[in-house]
This record gives structure tokens, C-alpha cells and sequence, in this order.
């Protein structure tokens, strides 16, 4: 009973939709009667529109443009069955075809916006945006109201495929300064402000708009976006909790509010609002990254993991995700689980660098010495030219014990990524550790002349160095000249 009674209320609600279909029918049969040479009703100029769409919404464009046709034949007076024939040669690319229909329709109704739409249409199609942009400038203060607006609109898109970009910044305002609550130009802006860099305008802009219209949420996002491009992250939160005062669903708002707490360091309260995204949005793995990452800043690495673990299972193919998820066990020094999401990492990316340094690095710390530079290879041959490269190889070479081999393969990083200070210090340190003391102290005076800052490397390297009283003299020695 109750669903038969659903049923009954939805026919009704919706027999409007049956009789449209109906009525549609009806056009289609006469038409298709006309253009057959049957007996057919009288078909008026409204009736050839629905025609006309109908096909071309189908994209059957013989049948539509031959509606177009019959139809001017009949109403040869008619502006906007020319538009609708003009459009049809657009789709078609007969472009020269579509301007002299325009011309004529111009002829006799220059009072239809979509004529100078069409027009600039075929333009943009023959790469001639400066005559596409001269028909709207011509225009747009003839029109008022919406069609000023979609004037306005459509020209700021015009220079977009011109890549005139400073333009489109210049239409999109100019939209606003006429109508301040357009949704479309107000989106569009935000993109723009960002791309030419235009924030100090944005703001005056916005602010202007904040004054008439104080609700305006999406104004007060975009001012803002704007503070926030100019790094000024405190008065962007500001503005940012205004629009999601008055629009407490503003998804975006939140984003952005919480990518301005991260540029502040303050966690916790990145940590707040971007939850409140998840709330009221569809799951992103961006979002659940950037919470990660806080947790992380927060040396919560449990939490950490969490987050970059549902990121991962939105982003599986993201090796970076996997990445991270190792770092925050390294960060705890659980060699073991670290490694096994660096293997997962490597599954993607096997030529990172970055992930086979931190691979040897954690088996480096487990004493598996041959696993470690094997990883540490891999990390050179990817990035041959890169001294931090090297220095993780020298590293496990003379962690490892194998001297001459670090002795042998710091010439090679030297011939590939230059003659670097940090590598002086490990040429010091390991002709010391080789027992060849004297030539390891003129190298490490060397280094100390050069880079007295990070000789602090040196002791990263080998803690046990500063038991030689003469590598301490020496160190000392500069500490007192500086």
C-alpha cells in the first residue's frame, strides 16, 4: 500500500517529463514527414530549435544541419536559426561557411550575445586570437547585466588560450568590480591571483568586496589565497576562518587553513582542521599525507605511519608514501619494518637514490655491511654526480672496514661530483684509520683551512677519531684561531 502510494505521487510529480518526451516526439515525427516529402503539420521557429538541438545534442549533424536549413528556408529572417546553423558548421569545421552566416545574422539582430561568442569561436579555431579578442572588447560595453558578465567571461578565456595570462587576471577583475557575487569569476581568480603572482591586487580587490558584501565566503577565500601567496600565513587564517564561519562546509578552506598551520609549525592546529576536511570531504590522500606529516613534525611517529598508511591505500602506486612510512620507523630505529616499506618503495622506483641511500643506511645500522653497499651502489650509479651520494658509500666502506676500497673509490667521487671538503675530512679520516697518521693530519689541516665548519663530519663519521690527541691538537688548534 504505502509503496503503490510512493509510486502514484512520483507519476504525478514527474508526468510533466512525459508529456515533454511526447510533445518531442511529435516535432521529430513531422519533421521526419517534412524532410521525406509526407504530409506534415505546420512547424513553427521554436519547433525547429528543439529539432535543431535534439540532433545536434546526438551528434547526428547531417540530420541537424539539414533541420537548420529547412528551417531558414522557412524563416530566412530568423538571427537565431542562422546562430544555431553557425554553430553546427563550427562543430563541422567550416569555418568560413560559419562567418558569413554570422555576418548575416549580425545583419539583422546584433542584440544576441551568442553571435559575437560564435564569432570569436571560429577565431580561436583559426589561431587568430587577436581578432577574437577585438570582437568582444568591441562589445562588452554594450551589454549590461549577465551578458557583460559572459562578455567579460569569455574574453578572460580568450587570453587564456592566447597565453596572454596578466589579461585574464585583468577581465576576471574587471568582472568582479561589475559584480562582485559571481561565483565563476570568483573561482577563476583565486587560480590567477596564484599564477601571476597579482596577490597585493587580490587583496584590494577582495577586501573591497568584503566591505559591500561581508557573507561573501568565496571573497574571503580568495583574499585569503592572496595572503597566504605573500606568506603573510597568520592574517590568511583569519580570513580563511571567516569564510568557513559563513560556510561551514567549505572543504577547500580547511585545506589551504591547514597548509598555512603547517608554514607555521604549528601542528596541533593543522592536525584539527585538516580532520575537519575528512569530515565533510571525500577522502584524499594529500590530506591524509599532510596529517602525517604533522604527527611526524610531532615526533608521534605511531601516528604518523597511520596516516601515510590510508594515504598509501588511496595512492598504492606512490612510492614517496611508502618513503615515508620508513623514515618514521628509522626515526625509531626499527631497521627492520623500515626496510620493509623501502622494498616497497623500490617495487615502484627502484632507481631513487634517496630510497637505496636510506636502504643502506638501515642495514648499515644492523652491521649486514654487504647488504649496505650493495644499496649504496645502487645510490651512485643513480646519482653519479651527487656528493651526498658518495659520502653515504664512503661511509659504508669504512664503517665496513674496507679501506683501500674507500681510499680507491673517494678518487672516483672527487673525478664525478668534484673535489669536495667533506671529502677531504674522509680521506683524513681514513688514511688515520689506516695507520698512515701523519699524511691523514695534513689532509685534515687541509680540510680545516678550507671548511673549518664541518669538521663536525668528520666526527659523525668516527666518533673514536678524537681518541688521537693530534687529530684533537689540531682541531683545537683552529677552533682557537676562528
Amino acid at each position: 500500500m504505502y509503496k503503490n502510494t510512493i509510486f502514484t505521487v512520483m507519476s504525478k510529480d514527474f508526468s510533466f517529463l512525459n508529456e515533454d518526451f511526447d510533445d518531442l516526439r511529435d516535432l521529430l515525427q513531422q519533421f521526419e514527414n517534412l524532410r521525406t516529402g509526407q504530409s506534415h503539420s505546420f512547424l513553427d521557429e521554436d519547433s525547429f530549435e528543439q529539432i535543431i538541438d535534439y540532433y545536434d545534442e546526438r551528434d547526428e549533424m547531417p540530420i541537424a544541419l539539414q533541420a537548420a536549413e529547412i528551417a531558414i528556408e522557412q524563416f530566412p529572417y530568423s538571427s537565431t536559426l542562422l546562430l544555431k546553423k553557425a554553430n553546427l558548421l563550427i562543430e563541422t569545421k567550416k569555418y568560413t561557411e560559419a562567418l558569413d552566416l554570422l555576418e548575416k545574422a549580425a545583419i539583422l539582430d546584433r542584440t544576441d550575445i551568442n553571435l559575437y561568442i560564435l564569432q570569436t569561436d571560429v577565431y580561436l579555431a583559426l589561431n587568430q586570437h587577436q581578432k577574437a579578442a577585438a570582437v568582444l572588447e568591441e562589445q562588452i560595453e554594450q551589454f549590461e547585466g549577465e551578458d557583460r558578465i559572459d562578455l567579460l567571461l569569455e574574453l578572460a578565456d580568450v587570453y587564456d588560450d592566447w597565453e596572454e595570462f596578466e589579461k585574464v587576471f585583468d577581465c576576471l577583475k574587471m568582472a568582479l568590480e561589475y559584480d562582485p557575487n559571481n561565483e565563476e569569476a570568483l573561482h577563476k581568480i583565486c587560480f590567477w591571483t596564484e599564477f601571476t603572482g597579482r596577490n597585493e591586487e587580490s587583496i584590494r580587490l577582495h577586501t573591497s568586496i568584503i566591505d559591500e558584501h561581508p557573507f561573501n565566503h568565496l571573497a574571503w577565500f580568495n583574499l585569503a589565497t592572496a595572503l597566504q601567496g605573500l606568506k603573510l600565513y597568520e592574517k590568511a587564517i583569519d580570513a580563511y576562518q571567516y569564510a568557513v564561519a559563513i560556510d561551514e562546509k567549505f572543504d577547500y578552506a580547511y585545506r589551504n587553513m591547514g597548509d598555512a598551520y603547517i608554514r607555521l609549525r604549528k601542528y596541533a592546529e593543522a592536525i584539527e582542521v585538516l580532520q575537519k576536511h575528512l569530515e565533510i570531504a571525500k577522502p584524499e590522500d594529500v590530506i591524509y599525507e599532510a596529517i602525517g606529516h604533522c604527527y611526524e613534525k610531532q615526533r608521534k611517529y605511531t601516528q604518523a605511519r597511520y596516516y601515510y598508511r590510508k594515504a598509501s591505500h588511496l595512492s598504492p602506486n606512490d612510492d614517496k608514501l611508502y618513503y615515508k612510512i620508513a623514515v618514521a620507523y628509522m626515526m625509531e630505529s626499527n631497521w627492520e619494518n623500515a626496510i620493509k616499506s623501502l622494498h616497497n618503495a623500490l617495487k615502484i622506483n627502484k632507481n631513487s637514490a634517496e630510497y637505496n641511500m636510506s636502504m643502506g643506511e638501515c642495514y648499515l645500522e644492523m652491521e649486514k655491511h654487504k647488504e649496505a653497499l650493495i644499496y649504496f651502489m645502487n645510490a651512485v650509479r643513480a646519482r653519479p654526480k651527487s656528493p651526498v651520494v658518495w659520502q653515504e658509500l664512503l661511509k659504508g666502506l669504512y664503517v665496513a672496514g674496507f679501506l683501500e676500497e674507500a681510499l680507491s673509490q673517494l678518487a672516483t667521487a672527487e673525478e664525478k661530483a668534484g673535489r669536495k671538503p667533506i671529502f677531504m675530512y674522509y680521506r683524513a679520516a681514513i688514511l688515520i684509520a689506516m695507520g698512515r697518521t701523519k699524511e691523514g693530519l695534513l689532509h685534515l689541516e687541509t680540510a680545516l683551512q678550507q671548511a673549518p665548519k664541518i669538521v663536525k663530519k668528520l666526527v659523525e663519521l668516527d666518533p673514536a677519531i678524537l681518541q688521537h690527541v693530534s687529530v684533537v691538537d689540531l682541531i683545537a688548534q683552529y677552533r682557537r684561531k676562528r
